[in-house]
């Protein structure tokens, strides 16, 4: 593993003829976004941001930059943003006409009482941290519930925890590997020009659009670079997006039938002897049983079950089994009860192949530095000490594979815990960057807010006033954009080898905002003042980035040999480090520096020793999805069509930006996307305003008329509400809320995966 270098030696700050300053910065948030550390070029002048651009001198993105960052002018000097820290009487939650402004001694003052008293009266686990998705509070949100309020009641009120979390066990259970992604040279400074590099033949992207997502801190369009190069995708989607429409071959499968396929792409390998059986013998444990498991699964019957043609399973899986080959595995694979299962035959087909970890191949991660499945909270939430205390962390009990994964609550259960106080009562909330009433994560999220909205006292942090805040908060932060503060992005691709980049502070904060960071350590002087351990981390802002930097082994400073700092990594900006190939035979992997894998047998689990250990069956298996036409027939006539939802709009990140004008100008409401021949079964039209109803609930959206869906299959937006509608209830937030027509808790065995599609409704025309 190789030392954090300099990328660019251009200055950070540079002065144009007219007094404009330039600024070289890494975004991350807010506004939110997926962490990949987008250079930015932000020019200055007479103390106002002017204009954003990208900087050239990223070694990822290169210049490139999506129309949300350049909008954030707009952004920053929004009529609306939060500037000050507000109250209002809790008898007043839901009316926006009761806020008033205090100090942040007053609003410090105010959490700080509430703590001590609803501590005393419930115990620490009575203070739930809430964290949405894509934002630089989630950085912080295990540091402010654990080590600053004491309890272990974290909470990302997402059913099945379906975002990442499941891809993430499936990795570790598999491969003993906290993430895994595809090769795009990301650490080299030739990037694919370095002769260690190999270019991968094909690509398999599954359940994702890297183009307008960027997920997980990966740089989506490092995609079109190496299709450029002579690189083939194969995509697995219900929606014909770009890479679909580029792809040698697109599966446009029946939503939630992903099991089936991932299986049957295996029974080719395995049946045509097109596997590695070297790899297999030295670095596998179970594949006889795995091979009997997805030869089960033949091409014919998953043709069938997926709606797809047979001829290209076969196709498809030849291409796959060549090397180097390589993956993009998405949301939508976390998005399914069956989601272990799901991921669990992916990533198996690249193990066989023998493309793990090999140039042009699925690169590991660092997996020393981030957990593993020998060890408790596998993906890499480490808790700070051994949990001792007897009451389980709601729903551990019911879902006990949730210790072995993530220290947080089960979602799905917390709202449970919300209802009955079992097996505690939950009375003080604090909501960090999480709109989870709009919301792009929570299902039923009217249940959610009736469940929270009398809770004894709830404070959020946000830019803006969104229906969240409006309906329950009592108090409310101001947060400073990544404009406005320092900060690190400390991950390329969730772990993989890249980049180590400083958000640069550019302009002083508007208002009184303060950073996530800021008001994190503010807390924690007024809650912890008598602090010992790690007092001096805790101390500041930069003293907690430079204990965060020098906990990484790769950041000693390479021209002194001291610890980084965040000043040198800030002058800096962007850092670059590599790690190497095979690092299961060099001993990297395991912390007894032997070579093998992280798992519990030293192997790539086919057979999973970790899902048999807990109850569930060791090897992949189809399972039909529960409100599909063939689990449901009696539906069918009630509800003849099917909804996907989740794709991303480049104009938004989930629920954010909907009160930027220019943004809005593209896409002005939530739309719903529906093939040519469904909307002329149904009387629909272009620019129609459409109602959305199933037995969970209805929603209204405007007509999209478009083939890049299955007839059939209707794919709607997420995350909408109306920043426009300020006399409405909770900005119309109910209106176009796609996941109040998701059932609550049909969830995984394990407490993994639940319905964000493949789910039954009706469709047809109605008024705005």
């Amino acid at each position: 593993m190789s030392e954090l270098t300099r990328v660019s030696e251009t200055p950070r700050v540079t002065e144009l003829e007219d007094g404009t300053k330039v600024y070289r910065t890494a975004q991350w948030s807010p506004p939110g976004c997926h962490g990949v550390g987008c250079g930015l070029r932000a020019f200055v002048k007479d103390g106002k941001l002017v204009k954003v651009e990208g900087d050239p001198d990223q070694p990822i993105t290169n210049g490139r930059l999506c129309v949300r960052c350049l909008t954030l002018p707009e952004y920053l000097y929004h009529e609306d943003r939060l500037l000050y820290p507000m109250k209002r009487d809790r008898a007043y939650r839901g009316q926006p006409d009761k806020w008033e402004r205090i100090s942040w001694d007053e609003a410090y003052d105010i959490i700080v009482e509430k703590y001590r008293e609803l501590t005393e009266k419930y115990g620490p686990d009575t203070v739930s941290v809430w964290t949405g998705t894509g934002r630089e509070a989630s950085a912080y949100q295990f540091q402010t519930c654990n080590q600053v309020f004491h309890s272990r009641t974290a909470i990302h009120a997402n059913g099945g925890w379906s975002c990442v979390i499941p891809r993430q066990t499936a990795m570790d259970w598999l491969l003993g590997c906290a993430y895994v992604e595809y090769d795009g040279a990301f650490g080299f400074k030739d990037r694919y020009d370095d002769p260690r590099y190999e270019l991968p033949r094909y690509m398999l992207v599954w359940g994702r659009d890297t183009l307008w997502s960027n997920p997980d801190g990966l740089f989506g369009h490092s995609t079109v670079d190496m299709m450029k190069r002579g690189m083939k995708v194969i995509v697995v989607d219900p929606r014909a997006n770009w890479l679909a429409r580029h792809a040698a071959y697109h599966f446009q499968i029946r939503p939630g039938t992903d099991a089936a396929l991932a299986m049957a792409f295996n029974a080719v390998i395995i049946k045509e002897d097109l596997y590695d059986h070297d790899f297999v013998e030295k670095w596998t444990y179970g594949f006889d049983e795995y091979a009997e498991r997805c030869c089960t699964m033949t091409p014919e019957r998953a043709a069938e079950i997926c709606e797809v043609p047979v001829e290209d399973i076969y196709a498809a899986a030849r291409c796959l089994a060549q090397k180097p080959c390589t993956a993009s595995v998405g949301l939508k694979t976390d998005q399914n009860p069956n989601t272990l299962q799901i991921c669990h035959a992916i990533w198996g087909i690249f193990a066989i192949c023998g493309n793990l970890d090999n140039p042009g191949g699925i690169k590991l991660g660092q997996t020393m530095l981030n957990g593993g499945s020998t060890g408790r909270k596998g993906v890499g939430m480490l808790v700070e000490e051994e949990d001792t205390n007897p009451i389980p962390i709601a729903g551990h009990d019911q879902y006990p594979a949730m210790d072995f994964i993530i220290n947080t609550t089960q979602p799905d259960c917390t709202l449970d815990t919300l209802r009955t106080n079992i097996p505690y009562p939950i009375e003080f909330l604090f909501i960090q960057s999480s709109n989870f009433i709009s919301s792009c994560i929570t299902q039923q999220p009217m249940q959610w807010m009736e469940a929270c909205r009398h809770k004894e006292f709830v404070v959020a942090t946000d830019i803006f006033m969104n229906p969240t805040i409006q309906a329950l908060a009592d108090v409310v932060l101001p947060v400073s954009t990544s404009l406005e503060h320092e900060g690190i992005v400390t991950f390329h691709g969730c772990n993989q080898p890249g980049q180590f980049h400083a958000l640069t502070k550019v302009l002083e904060p508007l208002g009184e905002c303060k950073s996530d960071l800021e008001i994190m350590l503010d807390l924690d002087h007024r809650i912890n003042p008598d602090r010992t351990e790690d007092a001096e981390k805790w101390s500041s802002p930069h003293a907690y980035l430079d204990n965060k930097i020098q906990n990484i082994p790769y950041t000693a400073d390479p021209d002194t040999g001291e610890d980084m700092t965040y000043e040198t990594l800030r002058e800096w900006v962007y850092g670059r480090y590599e790690i190497p190939y095979y690092q299961y035979e060099l001993g990297l992997l395991r912390a007894d520096g032997k070579p093998g894998f992280k798992s519990p047998t030293g192997r790539v689990e086919l057979w999973s020793t970790v899902k048999q250990h807990l109850g569930e069956d060791p090897l992949p298996y189809y399972e039909e999805p529960r409100f599909s036409k063939r689990s449901r027939p009696e539906w069918i006539d009630e509800y003849p069509l099917d909804f996907v939802t989740g794709a991303r709009r480049p104009t938004s990140f989930h629920t954010e930006h909907r009160m930027i004008d220019s943004l809005r100008e593209i896409r002005t409401a939530a739309t719903v996307e529906i093939h040519p021949a469904t909307a002329e079964k149904h009387g629909i039209g272009q620019g129609d305003w459409v109602t959305i109803e199933n037995p969970w609930g209805k929603c209204q959206m405007v007509a999209d008329i478009t083939p890049i869906v299955k007839e059939g299959v209707i794919g709607c937006d997420h995350g909408w509400w109306y920043p426009e509608d300020k006399d409405a209830e909770l900005f119309s937030v109910r209106k176009s809320s796609i996941n109040s027509l998701m059932p609550w808790k049909e969830i995984g065995k394990l407490g993994l995966g639940s319905h964000y599609g493949a789910l039954p409704c009706k469709i047809y025309r109605t008024e705005n």
